[in-house]
């Protein structure tokens, strides 16, 4: 049905955390902070993996790639909302909303498909480690690689195709990012067919993706529990716990998110949640990977004493 009384808009207004400019200037303190620190985090580990021979690896290459689209995450989302917390009244064009709900989510289904490639990797390493080095080999990962991203990107782009075509009405707040739901609940007509086939979709790509990573995930961790040497099970905990933890709490936010009818726009907990997911998990999974990874502490241990000892150099040449 058509939605009668209200006024076409072209931009959209974005909620205020908090009525208290102090309270915006102590989010906008917080989420610079969380910002700068996911921004350089992940720019390092890309830079790691990239000049560090250790890490030359297939595991490490999907992380690399992980932490790149952690990289664009926060670029895509944090840098406007930040610039709401200073302004009067954050504001953003249609077409600019619709641009960055195409890139959210399809960073957000490129990292699903980075996340499973990686539970088949650690499945193909533990169980076929004969054929493993053909299996994934340089030339079959950046193949995968493409994959995830090209298919990543094209999931969303019908949505996004129709988002374009409909017009918006009063009231046109959205919350403090342009997702799905918010923006098709501004819509002047009724959009429950659309978000009916988008959930359908997300369910069965999550789910389907969910399974087969759980199943790859249980395989090897019987694998490891049957492990006779202490050490040799200690160190494929340490791996198998980073992985698991980022699959654990990627899949159960995106199953909450996503995985249910479209109802309860203006849910505190759904803002909660966005806020996040879209946020906090960058940087978590960042400190999952760098504390889990006994490797990578060690190369960023040697780079900061590179970086100081250049500095004292230059110091002293001084």
């Amino acid at each position: 049905m058509e939605k009668v009384n209200r006024t076409l808009v072209t931009e959209f207004v974005f909620l205020r955390f908090s009525n208290s400019p102090h309270l915006q200037v102590l989010f906008f303190s917080l989420f610079l902070l969380v910002y700068l620190l996911s921004l350089v985090g992940n720019a390092l580990i890309v830079f790691l993996v990239a000049l560090d021979g250790r890490f030359h690896t297939p595991m490490y290459f999907f992380i690399c790639n992980l932490s790149l689209v952690e990289l664009w995450y926060t670029i895509v989302t944090l840098p406007k909302m930040l610039a709401n917390f200073l302004s009067a009244q954050g504001v953003i064009s249609v077409p600019s909303c619709i641009t960055q709900y195409y890139f959210f989510f399809s960073l957000d289904a490129t990292e699903l498909f980075i996340l499973t490639t990686m539970a088949f990797d650690r499945y193909a390493a533990i169980f076929h480690p004969l054929h493993y080095p053909l299996l994934f080999s340089p030339q079959t990962c950046a193949t995968l690689a493409g994959i995830c991203w090209f298919v990543g990107f094209l999931c969303p782009m019908f949505h996004s195709f129709l988002l374009a075509q409909i017009s918006f009405c009063t009231p046109n707040q959205i919350n403090h990012f342009c997702d799905a739901d918010h923006i098709f609940h501004l819509s002047c007509i009724d959009t429950y067919v659309i978000q009916a086939v988008g959930y359908a979709f997300s369910t069965a790509s999550i789910l389907g993706a969910l399974a087969f990573t759980m199943a790859s995930y249980a395989q090897i961790l019987a694998t490891i529990l049957a492990m006779a040497l202490a050490a040799a099970q200690r160190k494929a905990f340490s791996t198998y716990t980073a992985q698991l933890s980022v699959v654990t709490i990627y899949f159960g936010i995106l199953i909450f998110m996503y995985v249910r009818p479209a109802v309860k726009y203006e849910s505190n907990i759904n803002k909660i949640v966005a806020i996040f997911y879209s946020v906090i998990i960058p940087l978590l999974n960042l400190l999952i990977y760098t504390l889990c990874h006994k490797d990578v502490k060690e190369s960023l241990k040697v780079l900061v004493s590179r970086i100081q000892r250049i500095c004292q150099a230059s110091k002293q040449s001084r």
